[in-house]
């Protein structure tokens, strides 16, 4: 599958891409991958003529289990990992040095960085988050504040300020950023209990989706989110608790495909990604589909060919010139796992427009 406006990363994982993202930063063309292989891959997705093409893979980091998440720090020289030795851990890019911010007590399936309010969240399947002051450096005596969570959380997301986490039986929780970086500024550095800290959060709801949470995102204006289960359906949702705004709430099924014999299948939506400036999203399903949709105007904007294999994660560059997508076995069924196929990294550079909702201006 090749076209003019798609090219596949050299050095691709060798085995299941379990999360990419780019870098923040302003018309940067670096991206980070988790993989089950047990490694954290930086590329950039121009050459050594600079030249935007296959791109090149930079540098590789080891870990010890498989690595379920990433994401870049304060700046595109420092990332933070989470993964099945339970731990979550800051690399420096500059000397490769990983340090170990904190243990949970089971695998740890996501991590985010809140650059507002310099904070690392880390969600755990031991039911509880993880919140990091980055201005504790290297200090291996610093713990966090732990925040125990009603059920294992399988997806969470952040905007400027609130942090959406999709539990397991269909719950979810919206947390205000300020209060956790409130808390963190004001728990005690050398504690030995690990400062747990029961936190009521802004808002609890109940999924609209009726099946299993695979994935959250939220809009880029703030204002929302769009979640997918299992069961090839998307919703979007509204933080404003208003009944005007709440009734605006709305979920469409996608990614089903029929079968010669007239059934209909269907696929987990396995990733989401926002559009950081016209707002629409990605979904990446186990069909190896990936579609955009313009949530506004409750439309479908384009789908893309099938890709090879099922999709596991989506993730637009910071200018929104580039749509980065993870193809890996093991995706097909609502489950992460490993699986004999294909793993690749397709980058489509997108044209001004091709994300653009239909009705925005």
């Amino acid at each position: 599958m090749s076209s003019s406006n798609q090219f596949i990363l050299n050095n691709p994982p060798t085995d299941a891409i379990s999360a990419l993202k780019f870098s923040p930063e302003a018309d940067s063309t670096r991206i980070v991958v988790a993989s089950w292989d047990k490694n954290v891959y930086l590329y950039d997705l121009r050459d050594e003529n600079g030249t935007v093409g296959e791109g090149k893979l930079l540098q590789a980091f080891e870990h010890r289990a498989p690595v379920l998440d990433v994401c870049f720090g304060n700046t595109e020289n420092e990332i933070y990992t989470a993964g099945l030795d339970w731990d979550v851990r800051k690399i420096d890019i500059n000397t490769g040095q990983q340090t170990v911010l904190s243990s949970h007590e089971a695998g740890v399936r996501n991590v985010v960085y809140s650059r507002e309010h310099q904070i690392i969240i880390s969600g755990s399947w031991d039911s509880t988050l993880h919140i990091h002051r980055t201005d504790a450096g290297t200090n291996t005596e610093s713990q966090p504040v732990v925040v125990p969570l009603p059920s294992k959380p399988f997806s969470i997301s952040l905007t400027s300020t609130k942090l959406v986490v999709a539990m397991a039986s269909r719950s979810l929780e919206i947390y205000d950023l300020k209060a956790l970086a409130v808390l963190t500024a004001q728990a005690d550095s050398t504690s030995t209990n690990g400062n747990r800290v029961e936190v009521e959060p802004w808002q609890s709801r109940e999924s609209s989706l009726k099946f299993m949470t695979r994935c959250v995102a939220c809009m880029p204006g703030d204002t929302g989110y769009a979640s997918s289960s299992i069961e090839g359906r998307v919703a979007v949702e509204w933080f404003d608790p208003s009944p005007e705004s709440q009734a605006r709430k709305y979920a469409f099924k996608c990614h089903r495909q029929t079968s010669e014999d007239g059934v209909d299948v269907v696929y987990p939506v396995n990733a989401l990604a926002f559009h950081p400036v016209h707002g629409s999203f990605a979904s990446g399903g186990g069909d190896g589909v990936v579609a955009l949709w313009d949530g506004i105007a409750k439309r479908r904007i384009r789908q893309y060919q099938k890709y090879p294999s099922s999709i596991s994660s989506v993730d637009f560059s910071s200018s929104g010139k580039y749509l980065a997508i993870a193809v890996s076995p093991g995706f097909e069924d609502g489950t992460d796992g490993v699986a004999e196929g294909v793993v690749k990294i397709f980058v489509r550079e997108l044209s001004e427009t091709e994300a653009k909702g239909k009705g925005a201006k």
